[in-house]
């Protein structure tokens, strides 16, 4: 009973600690990750010493692995796998290889490992990447759908399809010389013999058991089956030692194939999230700080040499699989850390005897300063390549890389309307364009989709619509209008500022992909923004009106009074009475400086439309503050008085031109 109790006590006191420590790093706007990992190393044996049993802290992470992975195999998409196949399969397995020989072949060559066993664990504990981690940010960061974003999952997917591989073949590496054929024959028979039953299992008896279990209509009976079948999975493979994780994994794509997957998924996804977190305070408690105190050069000298150099690996691979060099660096820098599964491997190393209790401890440590660094670097990194566009010979390698790919595109080409972006909206858009005769150019960076453009014999272009020297392949001076559907809302903004750059008369229509953007994309100039979210509830409300009888026209005069007013009187309280403008929604490139208007400002007296900052200079005017009152993006006809200070964004030439422009003893537009 005092076991039991011990138990009982030590999952409190872990979960206890890991809630406190979650919520500690939100407030604090970190990752939670830190939070937990913290948690675990306050009340683990360095700390506070309330977890001490190694078998308990062992049990936690195990169980919340074999979760993580069940859940995985359930959120498997082959879809997404497809739709950058070349890079996910060809790029992720090459990325794999070359980062396990390398690093691998570095310590083995510097004398950190002794063995090539050793040295290929060790390379294969750098190769993995956080799945969790950097999904967590680009969901954040609305980025799933843009191809850094795609691009990362097709590599993350491939990564952890091959831990179960690797879990299933490198112990052998333990074995002789003269056994290791043997053994990794014996291997490879046992996967094949796995996998042909999982796959019979699958198809055939899973489907009709989790469809009689669904069909009782007991939640629990259906949760307990998939935990049992989850379990059951993971027991199987470890019987045949090929490791509960790659059976956990196996056992979610089974599930991921039946109809009950998504009721699956969300019926075990608070029981993930529960063993996750007891996974990640494990691994806090597992951290010794005091080695990792007494050895931080040698740790911080890990972790720069892990980071930098996976970056290189992936950027390299993924430019040579035709992507532009923005889109090469964000998904190096993106994908650069170690896994969370790799204290999986690390923890086999351990107990085969291939990694020595120094070793392990720097792993784990290196490990785990990697994971809380990814969202901090996925958010810096745009700011990054703001910086590095300004050196000469780099900007122009990242403005211009990327080279657009153009198909029947006539150079008498004119009257036309470019849509950027080719996804759900982009392709209802193009749809609507032809259906009534105008030509379309499309600009569409996404492999996946350029062979549906060629077989509708749709004019194209194959590149970053926010590139300068795409959009003037698109002869945008000739177009009567742009369209600007971009999945990526930092995309959507430069592509808009851009175009505007180069014709600033140009009719651009854009996609908002949030309440706050609406303002900020009206200021930089959009004729037109359209809100997915609310366009959807003024179509239902204008259907709800009018099945209560209200008049057809008076309905839709009201919808669109809400139009005209870019959506403001229908704007939540919260947001509608904010009163700072949302620069961090401006983009990496667009600085925003506060300026004030002295009685020997040329502006004083004008309005907003006689000055024409914008057509003059290119930056805009987000804000003015007169006195104590601030407006957020003021109006055409607002006059400028002195002593106003203005908020102007804009890049930094834009900057100089504004300067130079109030530098002027007066002014009046013509």
């Amino acid at each position: 009973m005092a076991t039991e109790l011990s138990l009982i006590v030590d999952m409190v006191a872990v979960l206890a600690a890991a809630a406190g420590g979650g919520y500690l790093a939100h407030r604090f706007k970190q990752p939670a990750l830190l939070g937990y990992l913290l948690a675990g190393l306050a009340v683990g044996p360095a700390g506070l010493k309330w977890v001490q049993a190694e078998g308990v802290i062992n049990l936690f992470a195990e169980i919340g692995v074999v979760l993580l992975l069940f859940a995985l195999g359930v959120e498997f998409s082959l879809g997404n796998l497809l739709k950058v196949r070349r890079i996910a399969i060809g790029g992720g397995s090459l990325q794999v290889v070359l980062t396990t020989l390398l690093g691998g072949g570095l310590a083995y060559l510097t004398g950190w490992v002794n063995s090539w066993p050793q040295a290929i664990f060790l390379g294969t504990v750098l190769s993995l990447s956080s799945t969790a981690v950097v999904l967590k940010s680009l969901l954040e960061r609305n980025e799933m759908q843009t191809v850094h974003g795609q691009v990362m999952l097709g590599i993350l997917i491939v990564q952890d399809i091959s831990l179960g591989f690797m879990l299933a073949i490198l112990p052998i590496m333990t074995q002789s010389s003269a056994m290791i054929g043997q053994a990794l024959l014996m291997a490879l028979l046992k996967i094949l013999l796995f996998f042909g039953l999982a796959l019979m299992v699958g198809l055939r008896l899973v489907p009709p058991l989790m469809k009689k279990i669904a069909q009782t209509g007991s939640q629990e009976l259906f949760v307990l089956s998939v935990v049992a079948l989850c379990m059951g999975v993971a027991l199987a493979t470890a019987l045949m030692g090929l490791g509960i994780e790659m059976g956990a994994f196996v056992a979610g794509l089974m599930v991921s194939q039946v109809e009950y997957a998504d009721h699956a998924l969300h019926s075990i996804l608070p029981m993930r999230d529960v063993f996750a977190t007891l996974f990640f305070a494990s691994i806090g408690m597992l951290i010794n700080p005091l080695f990792l105190v007494q050895n931080i050069w040698i740790l911080l000298g890990l972790v720069t040499l892990v980071m930098l150099g996976k970056a290189l690996i992936v950027t390299g691979l993924v430019s040579l699989f035709g992507y532009g060099p923005k889109t090469a660096l964000t998904v190096g820098l993106g994908i650069n850390q170690i896994g969370e599964f790799s204290f999986v491997l690390t923890g086999v190393a351990a107990d085969l005897g291939l990694f020595s209790q120094s070793l392990y401890d720097l792993m784990v440590g290196t490990t785990a300063i990697t994971l809380v660094l990814t969202p901090l670097v996925l958010r810096l990194s745009p700011g990054w390549l703001r910086l590095m566009e300004k050196m000469p010979m780099v900007g122009r390698w990242l403005r211009y890389g990327q080279r657009a790919k153009e198909v029947a595109i006539p150079d008498a080409l004119a009257g036309h309307s470019v849509v950027a972006g080719y996804g759900r909206v982009g392709q209802t858009l193009v749809q609507m364009l032809r259906s009534q005769g105008h030509s379309v150019l499309v600009i569409e960076n996404n492999e996946a989709t350029l062979q549906t453009l060629r077989d509708q014999k749709l004019p194209y272009l194959y590149g970053d619509a926010s590139s300068e020297l795409v959009l003037r392949k698109s002869k945008l001076d000739r177009a009567r209008g742009l369209a600007i559907a971009l999945p990526d809302p930092m995309a959507t903004r430069l592509t808009l500022k851009r175009a505007l750059t180069l014709v600033p008369e140009l009719d651009v229509t854009v996609r908002a992909h949030a309440i706050q953007e609406i303002d900020v994309l009206y200021q930089l100039g959009a004729k037109e923004v359209v809100q997915p979210e609310f366009e959807a509830s003024l179509e239902m409300g204008i259907h709800v009106l009018l099945n209560l009888g209200d008049p057809l026209h008076q309905v839709q005069e009201i919808a669109n009074t809400y139009r005209a007013g870019h959506y403001r009187d229908i704007l939540p309280a919260q947001l509608s009475d904010r009163t700072s403008p949302e620069l961090d929604l401006l983009g990496p490139d667009l600085l925003g400086k506060w300026y004030s208007l002295d009685a020997a400002s040329p502006f004083i007296h004008i309005s907003l439309a006689q000055a024409n900052i914008r057509q003059r200079t290119g930056a805009t005017i987000m804000a003015i503050q007169r006195k104590a009152q601030l407006y957020r993006y003021p109006e055409a006809q607002t006059m400028l008085e002195i002593g106003d200070r203005i908020l102007l964004v804009g890049t930094s030439q834009e900057h100089s031109k504004f300067e130079a422009l109030a530098s002027q003893p007066s002014f009046r537009d013509p």
